[in-house]
């Protein structure tokens, strides 16, 4: 990957963290656009045809993919292959890039996302992100969690103490912070700051959870603790995740789709994928013979 690159993925991560932030603050104007998304389909995400370039760099080409309802995708392949830029198109975080232009359709929830008069906060709320680093608020547990509701118009503290309580209850993580709820989220590990940005996106009820390499920074107790959560959360939620480990694509990964190049190269069953892959290059790079 170019200098030029790096500093362009640099930016664009800054930028959606703090999307996370703006899309919740503005979400509580547009409650009327909610209910347009419907899921009742086979597939919770369909890409057909999609190119997105940088400026006259084409970052993706021509990706057609289908993502089952309540599974979980895995993408795959070498860094600055388009898998990063891909998952995050699928809630409009490059959006925020200078210069991006997204050609093609992607439906989610019978909508495609990329017309115009889409709402982009009903978008996100259905839509949820969790990001490679943790990142959670400087604020309280509870405040953490409650935030993506409140912007949407509870205000109701009952109703907010059970929001919070389900979500983390849903990350698993309510019985080791029921006493700390007050405390504040810097001082959790790494570990459970994730789970953390987990149960806040899961706050808000999203249909779909995009995950951008979660595991990537964390140690592996950490890591197995997430990946047993994504196995329980796929049975409410349709999960997207980006990963570098492999073996965790093959561990917990319903669907396994290989990038290489900006090019979606083969996409099946994760089985099939690592025990016979169609293609050569899906051969050679999950063999360890580059990448």
């Amino acid at each position: 990957m170019g200098i030029m690159n790096i500093f362009k993925k640099k930016s664009a991560e800054k930028n959606a963290v703090n999307a996370v932030a703006a899309a919740e603050e503005d979400a509580g104007a547009k409650v009327s656009g909610l209910d347009i998304f419907d899921f009742s389909g086979e597939n919770a995400i369909t890409i057909k045809d999609v190119d997105l370039y940088y400026g006259e760099f084409q970052a993706l080409k021509k990706i057609n993919m289908e993502m089952p309802k309540y599974k979980i995708t895995a993408m795959i392949g070498p860094s600055g292959c388009g898998k990063s830029t891909l998952i995050k198109t699928l809630n409009r975080m490059n959006d925020l890039v200078e210069g991006c232009r997204v050609e093609g359709e992607i439906t989610i929830g019978g909508i495609n996302i990329y017309d115009k008069r889409v709402d982009l906060s009903a978008l996100r709320k259905n839509v949820g992100m969790v990001f490679q680093k943790p990142n959670p608020f400087p604020m309280s547990v509870y405040d953490n969690i409650a935030y993506g509701p409140r912007t949407f118009g509870i205000k109701k503290k009952s109703t907010l103490d059970e929001i919070v309580e389900r979500s983390l209850k849903q990350a698993a993580m309510w019985d080791e912070l029921k006493d700390r709820l007050n405390k504040s989220a810097l001082g959790l590990s790494g570990g459970q700051q994730q789970r953390l940005c987990i149960a806040r996106a899961l706050a808000v009820g999203p249909q779909i959870l995009l995950m951008d390499e979660p595991t990537s920074a964390l140690d592996p107790i950490s890591t197995g603790k997430i990946e047993e959560l994504c196995e329980e959360l796929k049975n409410d939620v349709t999960i997207v995740m980006v990963t570098h480990n492999m073996q965790q694509a093959a561990r917990i990964s319903d669907k396994t789709a290989f990038f290489l190049l900006g090019e979606m190269i083969e996409m099946g069953d994760t089985e099939q994928v690592f025990s016979a892959p169609s293609h050569p290059e899906t051969e050679r790079y999950i063999t360890g013979r580059f990448g």
